[in-house]
């Protein structure tokens, strides 16, 4: 044995004489088997590793990391150009819609308190019936008279609706009917009349051309509207040519229920005077079915399909408008109208002696109701047909 080196073991602290004791694998630790991949001591196989570098699912999740973020900016672009051309196709049209209405209207108005967005607002709604229809070319009567106020802060929208041959004073002419205000002064004499008979600031004014009202709501795509009872009118506006087929036409005819109307249909629906199906109804509830249909536009106007559609439509859309408003303050309104509950709204209408031959002396009640108008009472009723009142939650019958 002398002179013949013997086999030693390496510890950390150096060598030492000895057997070369056989490795024990650790609890554990793996082990690589005859194919390459390692196994534990426990008999469970594992993936062998293959040296430096990136695994290959790290890879595959970085790959689609960068897929994503770049979808989520080619989104982005999209609805940046999108609203952009939105922006300026309705502020084109708006533009042209503040070019119509006249310098006095607009000094008449009321001075608004802030942002429409989080302050009340009143706003006139005038129909102007100068349809070149039958008899009525020309005439610049407002077919349609109809307040709204904005809550912002309760969510709520209040309409007041005043019936076209409700007499009132106008300034200058005497006492008239409260339609011919428009039709002596146009918009500015229809501001000051309806401020001094209700005693209500008028912060803006909306003026709507019958002539053209069916071409916005075709280019809106219609409008849903809740009919509260079937209707037959009187035979005006027939749409037919000859007088021969006229006369045997039994008038327009609107069943109960929701259903959607074109532009042609929810004009008719608004101009109704007479149903033959229910004497009863008048011009008030004339009035009342103006306020579904508006109330039906502004919902449409406001709807997510609509503003989709701005950068094609846009400038249509306000084609038939009159206003004060800025595109800004429209989209404002709009989103007033959108965030507001329709079970919430309070619907009123001005009454007075309106029936059998009356001369239409405006009801004594009438400033009761502008007081529920206004916010300053709780919503009553109206106790008979020509009676003013407010409900919540539906229009007025």
């Amino acid at each position: 044995m002398a002179g013949e080196e013997k086999p030693y073991r390496v510890y950390r602290g150096g060598r030492a004489k000895g057997k070369v004791p056989a490795a024990t694998p650790r609890p554990g630790r793996r082990t690589a088997d005859s194919k390459g991949s390692r196994r534990d001591n426990q008999g469970g196989s594992r993936t062998d590793y293959r040296g430096p570098g990136a695994r290959p699912d790290r890879q595959k999740n970085i790959r689609w990391g960068r897929r994503v973020g770049v979808g989520a900016v080619v989104l982005l672009l999209l609805i940046l150009v999108w609203a952009i051309a939105s922006w300026f196709a309705f502020s084109s049209g708006v533009s042209d819609a503040n070019k119509r209405l006249t310098p006095d209207a607009k000094s008449v108005l009321a001075p608004e308190s802030g942002l429409l967005l989080s302050h009340p607002t009143t706003v006139l709604l005038l129909g102007t019936d100068n349809s070149q229809v039958g008899n009525r070319t020309g005439d610049r009567h407002s077919d349609s008279i109809l307040l709204l106020r904005t809550d912002p802060a309760h969510h709520r929208l209040y309409y007041l609706s005043i019936p076209r041959d409700l007499t009132v004073p106008i300034p200058g002419y005497g006492t008239q009917k409260v339609n011919a205000a428009f039709q002596n002064g146009g918009a500015a004499l229809a501001i000051k009349t309806i401020h001094d008979f209700t005693g209500t600031d008028i912060n803006h004014i909306v003026v709507v051309n019958f002539a053209d009202f069916k071409d916005l709501i075709d280019a809106l795509g219609g409008i849903d509207v809740n009919v509260p009872h079937p209707i037959r009118s009187n035979r005006f506006d027939c749409p037919y040519p000859t007088a021969a087929r006229c006369s045997q036409w039994q008038g327009w005819r609107f069943p109960k229920g929701m259903q959607h109307m074109n532009g042609q249909r929810a004009l008719i629906y608004s101009r109704i005077r007479e149903n033959m199906l229910n004497p009863a109804e008048t011009d008030v509830t004339r009035g009342a079915r103006q306020q579904l249909v508006m109330d039906a536009l502004a919902s449409k106007f406001t709807s997510p399909s609509t503003l989709m559609g701005l950068p094609f439509n846009g400038g249509t859309l306000v084609k038939p408008l009159t206003t004060d408003l800025s595109a800004s303050q429209l989209m404002q309104l709009g989103w007033v109208k959108f965030r507001s509950s329709a079970s919430s709204s309070v619907h009123c209408r001005l009454g007075g002696d309106l029936g059998g031959g009356g001369g239409g002396s405006p009801s004594e009640d009438n400033p009761a109701t502008i007081a529920m108008f206004l916010g300053k009472s709780a919503p009553q009723p109206p106790t008979g047909a020509f009676n003013p009142g407010c409900v919540t939650g539906h229009t007025l019958q």
